[in-house]
C-alpha cells in the first residue's frame, strides 16, 4: 500500500486541540461575542483564570485560527469539576466540535481525578442540552433567575468514575448571605430538611448566628460555638448530640489579644452551663466517617466542622451539612459560594469528598478541634 503524502509524514489533523495560553486571549473574547449575548467572560476573566484560577482551559483550532474553546474550573478539597464555559465559532458548528471538546474536558477531570463533572446550560438551549444528554448528563436540579437576561439555568451532572451513589439528598440548600454565618446557613439546611414548613431567610441567618456565635475569632467578628448551635437547635425542638475532642474554650489558638480570649471563655462557660439544663447529649469524643454515615442512615442530619485551608487556603473553621455516602465519598452541602472565583451554587451542593480527605479536612487548628452536631426529629 502506498501513501499519498511524499514526505512519509501522516497529514496535519483539520482541527487540533491543545491547553490555552495568554496569546489565546484575544480569540478566546472573539469566540464569546460570537457566541454569546450576554454573561460573557471578559480578557480580565481570561487572564485570571488562566493565570490564577484553579482551572483548565482547552482550545481546538483549524491551522491558526481558535475555532472553540472550553473551560473547567476545579474545586479544592472536593473529587468535582465545573463546566464553566463552553464555546464553538458559529461558522464552525455542526463539525463535532463541541463533543470533542466535551470529551477532551472530561478527560481533563479525569485526569485531575474528579469523579463528577457539572455544569449549568441555558433551560432553552435545546441543542447543547441535547448534546449534553447524549453525553450521559443527567438533570440534577434547575436554578431561577440565573443567567442576566433572567433566564433560568438547568443544572446536569456526569459521573466520571463507575461506582454507585446514594439516592439526590433531599437537603435543601442555603447560601450563606455573610462570611461569618456558615454556622447558621449550615444547620438551617439541616432543620430545614427535618421540619419543611420552617422559612430560611436571611432573619433566621443572622438570629442563630447572635445565638451562637463566640463573639471573636482569628480575625474579624466571631463565627459559631458547636455549643451554640446545638442550642439554637434543641430551641428550635430538635434532638441534638455534640461530639468534641475537646472540653475546654474552643478557636483559641488564632487570638492573640487576651481580653478576646477572656470573652471568649466567658461566651464558652456560659454555653456549657445551658447546654447542662438541656436533653442535649454532649459526648467528648470525636464522630468517625463510619459513625456518621450510621447517624445519617437512622434519618439524623450531621453538621461537621472543618478547616478552610484544604479548600479555600484561609485558616479558619468553617460549618458544612453533610448530604449522603456511598463507599468512596463523603457528599456535602458547602454553604459558601465563592463568586470571585467564578463558582456557582453547583459548585457547593452535594460535594463529593473523599473519605480520606474528609477525615483530614474535619479537623481545625494546632489542638486538631474536630466538632459535629448530629440533629434529629425530637421524640414527642
Amino acid at each position: 500500500m502506498t501513501s499519498d503524502n511524499s514526505t512519509g509524514t501522516p497529514p496535519a489533523p483539520l482541527f487540533a486541540l491543545r491547553p490555552a495560553v495568554l496569546n489565546d486571549i484575544p480569540e478566546l473574547v472573539r469566540l464569546e461575542m460570537l457566541s454569546f449575548s450576554s454573561d460573557q467572560l471578559t480578557a480580565r476573566h481570561f487572564h485570571h483564570l488562566l493565570t490564577r484560577g484553579h482551572s483548565s482551559c482547552l482550545v481546538i483550532e483549524r491551522g491558526s485560527a481558535l475555532v472553540g474553546y472550553v473551560l473547567l474550573l476545579f474545586r479544592s478539597g472536593a473529587s468535582l469539576a465545573r463546566l464553566y464555559s463552553l464555546a464553538v465559532d458559529p461558522a464552525w458548528r455542526g463539525h463535532g466540535l463541541a463533543r470533542r471538546l466535551l470529551e477532551a474536558a472530561e478527560e481533563s477531570a479525569r485526569d485531575q481525578e474528579c469523579a463528577f463533572l457539572r455544569l449549568e446550560v441555558r433551560k432553552d438551549n435545546q441543542r447543547a442540552i441535547a448534546i449534553y444528554r447524549e453525553a450521559g448528563y443527567r438533570d440534577i436540579g434547575e436554578i431561577a433567575d440565573y443567567y442576566e437576561d433572567h433566564s433560568p439555568a438547568l443544572r446536569m451532572e456526569k459521573r466520571l468514575s463507575p461506582a454507585s451513589r446514594p439516592k439526590d439528598a433531599l437537603i435543601p440548600y442555603y447560601c450563606q448571605s455573610s462570611y461569618f454565618t456558615c454556622g447558621p446557613a449550615a444547620l438551617m439546611m439541616a432543620m430545614k430538611t427535618l421540619d419543611p414548613g420552617m422559612e430560611l431567610n436571611r432573619m433566621l441567618e443572622f438570629r442563630i448566628w447572635r445565638e451562637a456565635t463566640t463573639i471573636f475569632m482569628t480575625s474579624g467578628l466571631g463565627g459559631s460555638s458547636p455549643h451554640g448551635l446545638a442550642l439554637a437547635a434543641w430551641y428550635r425542638g430538635f434532638d441534638v448530640d455534640l461530639y468534641l475532642n475537646d472540653a475546654g474554650p474552643l478557636f483559641l489558638d488564632g487570638v492573640r489579644d487576651p481580653k478576646k480570649k477572656e470573652v471568649m471563655e466567658l461566651v464558652h462557660q456560659e454555653f456549657v452551663e445551658e447546654i447542662s439544663h438541656t436533653s442535649i447529649r454532649l459526648f467528648h469524643a470525636r464522630l468517625t466517617v463510619d459513625d456518621l454515615q450510621s447517624s445519617h442512615a437512622k434519618g439524623a442530619i450531621p453538621l461537621v466542622l472543618i478547616s478552610s485551608y484544604r479548600i479555600y487556603r484561609e485558616k479558619n473553621p468553617h460549618w458544612i451539612v453533610v448530604t449522603g455516602f456511598d463507599e468512596r465519598f463523603v457528599y456535602a452541602h458547602d454553604p459558601f459560594v465563592d463568586v470571585d472565583e467564578g463558582q456557582s451554587i453547583t459548585d457547593s451542593i452535594n460535594l463529593p469528598i473523599l473519605r480520606k480527605e474528609f477525615e483530614r479536612m474535619s479537623r481545625y487548628g494546632k489542638s486538631q478541634l474536630r466538632a459535629a452536631i448530629v440533629i434529629r426529629k425530637r421524640n414527642t
